[in-house]
């Protein structure tokens, strides 16, 4: 067997193994990143970026089905189905390829294989015909999540599927239930529904994206209603029978059964952290509710082996691997740094219309015991909305009463997932009402909105 001696051993190349690894080598760490699949993981080849580009097929298909508001008429338009999916997958792949390009730029050894901890500096590296052992001082677990099932849920790959088979089916379905309203469902529900599906959504808690404000899960429940799906909240699903060219999902309200037809099943209800197979009991490395356990600095108990991204545990955001990654690939390298402020970590939602949020919902700070202040303006009122002709949804902020401090923001509509991005600067500059409101935002933007929300929450907003 092969021995290799490196600084640092990453398991895992989604978006926090990769970010750590290129970090940890501009720290001068010479770094191995062992992947099983493709590099960018799920987020690059089978989630964030390839739904997206699926999100904005459907969102140009829309367009067209509505482009007489437009003042454009556009008869005998055709879809092919194939061709959108093949979009988005080229667009994954030419990702995963720029992936591998940086990992080559910032020298770091990337090896194909199953990665799993030996000992607290050794990982076997196993292939289909050998297995290699390398060596490091600090090792990073990025090994990310799987879909979460439970028991009579169960995925087949063909008539219940989880996301990465709902990515690359051959056409759209007649009819699909769709389990679950966080992001992932939510996101699907309305692709399918644009191309033709009829939808039921199933949600198990009282509302559309239940972690939402309660304000913002109204404006997409009912923007999924017009649209014409069938929402089924305070539904449990007890299980799924699955016949020769159809499924049956049997569900529950207030004792009441209800079985729901269709072509396929999609189970969108969450992940679970891809602990298993890893060597984790090897080491010692403790685990809590299915995640790795770690500190503000993203160390398991094993001081010298970090655990980042989805095996770590909620959030589970792309985003907060890589932010992560960073935070733990300077502190093995020991080099000075700063936890991730987990109150201040923004969450998106891509459907139509789009959700970016941030912080306390006015419900949690209330709970929590503060004295709120919350401005809220509609796009209906914005110059910019009109002018696009999207004008559903409203930015709504959250603010303590006694300091002015921002303490949530929730912006449901066109564009709510960049919105958001001014409010996290706000947030991690303890920006008070009075500087969001005074500060001069271009005219004519969606960003007013921001602005003009800050002042409805203390003063007054000027246009509505």
């Amino acid at each position: 067997m092969a021995h290799k001696n490196y600084d640092c051993i990453i398991l895992g190349g989604g978006p926090g193994g990769y970010v750590a690894a290129i970090r940890a080598s501009q720290l001068g760490l010479k770094v191995a990143i062992i992947e099983k699949e493709d590099l960018g993981g799920i987020c690059l080849n089978w989630g964030c970026i390839p739904t997206k580009a699926l999100l904005k097929n459907a969102e140009v298909l829309h367009t067209i089905k509505n482009s007489k508001k437009y003042g454009i008429i556009v008869d005998g338009y055709s879809v092919d189905f194939p061709a959108n999916i093949k979009r988005s997958r080229q667009v994954a792949e030419r990702l995963s390829k720029g992936i591998g390009f940086l990992m080559k730029k910032n020298n770091i050894d990337h090896f194909h294989g199953l990665g799993k901890l030996i000992d607290r500096n050794t990982v076997s590296i196993e292939k289909k015909d050998k297995t290699e052992n390398i060596k490091a001082d600090k090792i990073i677990i990025a090994t990310g999540a799987r879909p979460k099932t439970f028991p009579g849920m169960e995925l087949d790959g063909s008539r219940v599927i989880g996301a990465r088979e709902a990515m690359t089916l051959e056409k759209p379905p007649k009819e699909m239930i769709v389990i679950g309203s966080g992001a992932i469902g939510s996101e699907f529900a309305y692709y399918y529904n644009v191309f033709g599906t009829k939808i039921r959504l199933v949600e198990m808690l009282d509302r559309v994206l239940p972690l939402e404000d309660k304000d913002v899960s109204k404006v997409v429940e009912n923007s999924f209603k017009k649209s014409g799906m069938k929402i089924y909240t305070s539904t449990k699903v007890n299980k799924i029978e699955v016949l020769k060219t159809k499924v049956k999902v049997h569900t529950e309200r207030n004792g009441k059964v209800e079985v729901l037809e269709g072509e396929k099943a999609l189970i969108a209800i969450g992940v679970t952290g891809n602990i298993e197979n890893i060597g984790l009991e090897n080491v010692g490395i403790k685990t809590e509710k299915g995640s790795i356990a770690i500190n503000e600095f993203n160390q398991t108990n094993i001081s010298n082996i970090y655990s980042i991204g989805d095996v770590s545990g909620p959030p589970w955001l792309a985003h907060v691997a890589s932010a992560q990654g960073h935070v733990a690939a300077e502190h093995a390298a020991s080099h000075s740094n700063r936890p991730v402020d987990y109150s201040n970590i923004p969450g998106c939602t891509y459907c139509q219309p789009q959700v970016g949020s941030l912080g306390l919902t006015e419900e949690q700070a209330v709970d929590k015991g503060f004295d709120v202040k919350v401005g809220k303006f509609e796009f209906r009122a914005s110059g910019k909305a009109m002018a696009t002709g999207d004008t559903t949804g409203f930015v709504k902020l959250i603010f303590d009463k006694k300091y002015g401090e921002l303490l949530g923001a929730h912006i449901v509509g066109s564009e709510a997932t960049e919105l958001i991005a001014e409010l996290g600067m706000a947030k991690a500059l303890e920006t008070t009402w009075e500087e969001l409101a005074l500060t001069v935002h271009a005219h004519p933007t969606l960003s007013e909105a921001i602005m003009e929300a800050a002042l409805d929450a203390f003063t007054g907003s000027i246009h509505q």
